[in-house]
């Protein structure tokens, strides 16, 4: 049994601490034995709101089952309610605790970027750089710079891609690289096909290619209005000067943009940046759908799940009924706004803020004081909206039951085929939730780079923070049975001597841990070290042997083992199951929902595997590592130099000035970077 560092807190120490609680508003944390933070909470009185926790047994319940595993807590006392409401939203969003409510987003949103135009017409002089003078458009995701414009944020790329291609259409402002324009001999296909102006070759002057930067900018701002007016003033100009040549060009720019405007129904005039925030609760699951509108126009929208719906309200449901809190009669109204709520505390953290929020379901008007005073400006929310605003939330909540639908239709699917992989093979099927299979898979060529994925399949669907990539060394290049072996002993090496010392009652650090060396999609490990149910492997007789002698050497259960072996031809639906403790082959049928299980598993190990390989083949052949050895080049910066010089001889060849042209790269870090590769 692991046994923890530090004793645990006895239940009468616990309870003498929350005796001493001030009656301050604040901020709670629950811990449990093997320090895992179990829940946050905020409170107007923190005496008052952690003692109900202790007063009452809460048997049977979610709370119960929460406060038997209490073991530590931790406050911190602020000035205000506002400021508890922040700070627990912050310690949510970043420790994922195992009973709040949690929206995890990993993904920053992007931005339609139009580049250097703050620098080219305030700095730039009577003779810009020419790449300078003809800003170029851009998608963009990361971090902002203030020598260029940002438009959004958009809730996808496809919506972003969308609006460049408009604005291509009646702008005609350049997207290529700079390195391609500066080296431009003649235009382009965009120009023959009427989506750029050809600056590259001086087909525009500086002035008016000026004037469509300008004019694309006020329409991204919504002053579609002013734009149109502004490109009838200068065609009537050029038509009373019987240029009617380039009158005819801005009426085609002029019939372009009003296409676009009519074909958008839900553009407005009244309103600029605006959100949109609808709420679908159903079968123990929930939605908050995003719809974006910015510079007045309608962006797309974006649906989120967030995780412990069930655990966070039944806990603050309880604690409700104990102090007489039942603001909301409806309690499936109060779990919409309790959804809906947490979405925007955690949310709008740190991200771009809009001028109004349109909500399904009403909210806490100091939830909405408090974000907006973070961000340093006024936010309002708006509840029962009318005319455009009511057209925008109907079909935000339309999208967010489509894609609860969706989702739960998904998760059923999964579930019947976890529960069909189980009936087949035999596994233990009293709590499907926690079935764990992890497959591995080997990959190379010619055996370059040899590299094995292991791949997690818990609760129902694929566990990507918990993936693992292995670079494999010290074998026969090509020898994939060694490769196999290597990978099933790091994975399960250290667990087997767990195991082994807990049946043998000796003690055992909790840090023991399987040794994952190699890259993961995330940074999250697995907590503590755990047998799967079942271990996948990526092959037949051959790989199922190896397998079964490492198993052997670890003292672990063989029946454990199944290879996934091809079918006839190789044909995707004919593999068969190959088991390490002596069973016959098992054909499941093509249509079998567990035979399609195992493949998606067996796929996505393939998947992992492949793409760990050839970034890894990738970095070995350019001399990728050459620039991750010198100080202050990160990924990003890496990326952007690989990027513009086409590799890593062309980042060799180029000067330090030409280094310094890259963004993020400043003269001294270009100075450092062309001394290190020379």
């Amino acid at each position: 049994m692991s046994v923890p560092e530090s004793p645990e807190p006895t239940p009468d120490a616990l309870l003498a601490e929350v005796a001493a609680l001030p009656g301050l508003p604040g901020v709670y944390r629950y811990f449990d034995a093997q320090g895992q933070l179990l829940y946050v909470g905020k409170a107007r009185n923190l005496k008052k709101r952690v003692s109900s926790y202790f007063q009452k047994s809460h048997d049977g319940t979610r709370i119960g089952h929460m406060v038997s595993r209490i073991v530590r807590m931790e406050t911190t006392v602020v000035r205000s309610e506002a400021e508890a409401l922040l700070l627990e939203n912050n310690l949510i969003k970043t420790l994922n605790p195992r009973f709040n409510i949690l929206f995890r987003d990993d993904k920053s949103y992007p931005y339609l970027k139009i580049t250097g135009t703050r620098e080219t017409f305030r700095t730039a002089g009577p003779k810009p750089v020419p790449m300078l003078a003809f800003p170029r458009m851009a998608y963009y995701r990361g971090v902002v710079d203030r020598r260029h414009s940002y438009y959004g944020p958009y809730p996808s790329a496809w919506a972003v891609k969308e609006s460049i291609t408009l604005l291509q259409k009646v702008f005609r402002l350049r997207t290529c690289e700079d390195t391609v324009f500066a080296n431009r001999t003649r235009p382009c296909l965009l120009y023959q096909i009427k989506r750029c102006s050809g600056p590259c070759v001086d087909l525009i002057d500086t002035e008016a290619y000026g004037r469509d930067v300008a004019a694309a900018e006020r329409f991204l701002r919504g002053e579609t209005q002013a734009v149109l007016d502004e490109l009838e003033q200068r065609m009537m100009t050029h038509a009373d000067k019987l240029e009617f040549e380039q009158a005819a060009e801005i009426r085609n720019q002029m019939t372009a943009l009003s296409r676009v405007l009519h074909q958008q129904a839900m553009d407005t005039a009244s309103d600029r940046d605006v959100d949109i925030l609808a709420v679908k609760v159903q079968g123990g699951k929930a939605c908050v759908n995003l719809a974006m509108v910015r510079g007045g126009r309608h962006l797309g929208d974006r649906p989120y799940f967030p995780a412990h719906v069930d655990d966070a309200t039944q806990i603050d449901e309880g604690l409700d009924a104990e102090s007489g809190d039942t603001s909301a009669k409806d309690p499936l109204e109060r779990l919409h706004v309790r959804v809906l709520e947490a979405f925007i505390a955690q949310h709008y953290l740190g991200a771009a803020l809009p001028h109004t929020l349109v909500t399904s379901h009403p909210v806490d008007r100091s939830l909405i004081e408090a974000v907006g005073t973070q961000a340093g400006s006024r936010l309002q929310a708006v509840h029962q909206p009318r005319e455009h605003r009511r057209a925008w939330l109907d079909m935000a909540q339309k999208n967010a039951e489509i894609a609860l639908a969706r989702l739960l239709a998904e998760e059923g699917s999964q579930q019947a085929r976890t529960r069909a992989l189980a009936e087949a093979l035999a596994l233990p099927d009293d709590n499907l939730d926690e079935l764990r299979i992890e497959c591995f898979d080997i990959s190379h060529t010619a055996g370059e780079s040899t590299q094995a994925s292991c791949v997690v399949f818990e609760a129902h669907k694929m566990q990507n923070s918990q993936y693992r990539r292995y670079n494999i060394e010290g074998i026969t290049p090509g020898d994939d049975y060694a490769a196999m072996r290597q990978v099933l002993l790091r994975r399960y090496g250290k667990i087997a001597e767990v195991l082994r010392a807990e049946r043998e009652g000796e003690a055992v650090k909790p840090d023991a841990a399987p040794s994952e060396e190699a890259t993961t999609d995330t940074a999250e490990a697995p907590k503590g070290p755990r047998m799967p149910d079942l271990v996948l492997v990526d092959g037949g007789k051959g790989q199922v042997s190896m397998a079964r002698e490492v198993f052997r050497q670890l003292g672990l259960d063989l029946s454990l083992i199944v290879g996934v072996e091809k079918g006839e031809g190789r044909k995707v639906g004919l593999e068969e199951l190959v088991f390490a403790d002596g069973r016959d082959k098992v054909y499941l049928g093509h249509d079998s929902a567990a035979l399609m299980l195992v493949a998606q598993i067996r796929d996505e190990a393939h998947r992992f595997a492949i793409t760990g390989m050839r970034a890894q083949r990738a970095r070995v052949r350019t001399g990728g590592s050459k620039l991750e050895d010198i100080p202050g080049v990160g990924p990003r910066k890496r990326a952007r130099l690989l990027q513009r010089f086409g590799g890593i001889r062309g980042v060799a060849a180029a000067s330090a000035d030409d280094l310094a042209t890259v963004e993020g790269i400043s003269a001294e870090l270009a100075d450092t970077i062309y001394r290190a590769l020379h």
